[in-house]
Formats: C-alpha cells, structure tokens, sequence
C-alpha cells in the first residue's frame, strides 16, 4: 500500500504498555516505516560514527546524552527519509527534544498508549528467563511446567533486573517525570491523542480506527494478531 501523502506520526508509552506490538500493527496495516530512536543509537554506537562514539563516552561516564546530541542524530536519520511516512518510537523524550523534531517537520499525530502503571508492574514482574537459552516464561500466561525450573534444561530461571517490582516501580515513576511535559507539549498543539486500557488487543482496533480516518487513503487492512 502506498499513502498518497506523507504523514508522520509519534508513539509514546511506558516501558511494558505494548509500545512495540502497536508499532509493528501500525507499519504493517499503514504502510509506515518504522524509526526506533533505540535502533538509531545502537547502529551509531556499534559503527563508531563521530556522534556514537560521543554517546557512547557519555554512556561509559554514566552520564546521560545530551539532547543537542540524540536530536542530531534522529534528525539526520529524519532528513534521509523525508519523502517517506514514518512513525517515530523512541524520541521525543524531552520537550526539547520535541522542539528540534518541529524545526524540520510538522508531527500529523502523537499516539500515547495509557496502560495503568500497576497493570505494567504486573505484566513485567511476572517475566522469567532462562539467561543460557534467551527462553521467556510469564507466570500469568506461559508459565513454567515446574515453577521457578526451565522447561527444556532443568535450570533454574532468573529474573532480569529491570523486571523486578522496585526497579519497575522506579523506571516508571523515571518515564512519567520525564514525558509528562513532552504529552503536554503535543497536547498544546493539537496532536496528541491518547489511547487508554490494559490489554493490548483492546486497545489496537481504537488506534487502527482512529489512524484510518487520519490517513484516509490507508485501506486500514488487519495487522497480526499478537501478544501485548
């Protein structure tokens, strides 16, 4: 499917709202190409360009990187493909950051996932892994046969740091401090739309509706079905 113009588009939600089974639902049924911020900053990293090696000093340093230095590096990505209809995931994440994306280009819409913090909490915490394998098991819906014990190996699962119930906490309570000005920022102008529940596949065919009026030479066509 090809759009007959180019539209842009912003997704922003949580760690564990669903952010990344929406994002390829929307490339897949609108045709949108997908630009992750965290892609982006990786493939700098690893190819040692001037501003990866730049990050990746400030990332040794534990310090975080600039926003001068993150919008350059999105921006330019941006600037390659500006005949193109995207949607970004990842960036803005700061009302700065936001500012320097509206200096080279008009944002259509900012999709905002709002799944409740405690149902995040609960989905990520109930993530086990068995380190060796990269095999995923989540005690709700595909838990172990033996609890605590992989399935194939006998080994014993560990739980990711960043799945724990203090680091989630923490990493939310970090994402809200940081976005809230950004959803504002995008809500001044007109653009923000936000989309709220718990499952995934409930909230998908609102965001599916809502992107067919948006883009009205879009088919809307069914993306696959997947797990939130």
């Amino acid at each position: 499917m090809v759009l007959r113009t180019v539209f842009r588009a912003v997704i922003m939600g949580p760690p564990g709202s669903g952010k990344g089974t929406v994002s390829d639902r929307i490339t897949k049924s609108f045709g949108l190409k997908h630009i992750s911020s965290g892609d982006i900053l990786r493939a700098n990293i690893e190819a040692k360009t001037e501003l990866g090696l730049l990050m990746k000093s400030c990332i040794d340093q534990g310090q975080l990187v600039p926003d001068d230095v993150i919008s350059r590096l999105i921006l330019s990505n941006l600037r390659n493909i500006e005949q193109s209809s995207w949607l970004l995931d990842g960036f803005p994440r700061t009302v700065s950051q936001a500012e320097a994306l509206e200096s080279v280009c008009n944002v259509d819409t900012v999709i905002n996932l709002n799944v409740p913090f405690v149902t995040i909490k609960d989905r990520l915490t109930s993530r086990w892994v068995h380190l060796a394998s990269g095999r995923v098991y989540n005690t709700h819906f595909n838990p172990p046969t033996v609890p605590g014990i992989d399935d194939v190996t006998g080994e014993a699962l560990t739980q990711r740091d960043d799945d724990k119930p203090d680091t989630v906490t923490r990493r939310l309570k970090g994402y809200e401090h940081q976005t809230q000005p950004v959803l504002e920022y995008y809500r001044s102008k007109g653009v923000l739309e936000t989309f709220s529940g718990t499952e995934t596949n409930k909230i998908w065919p609102h965001v599916q509706a809502y992107l067919a009026r948006k883009i009205p030479s879009s088919s809307g066509g069914q993306a696959a079905a997947g797990k939130a």
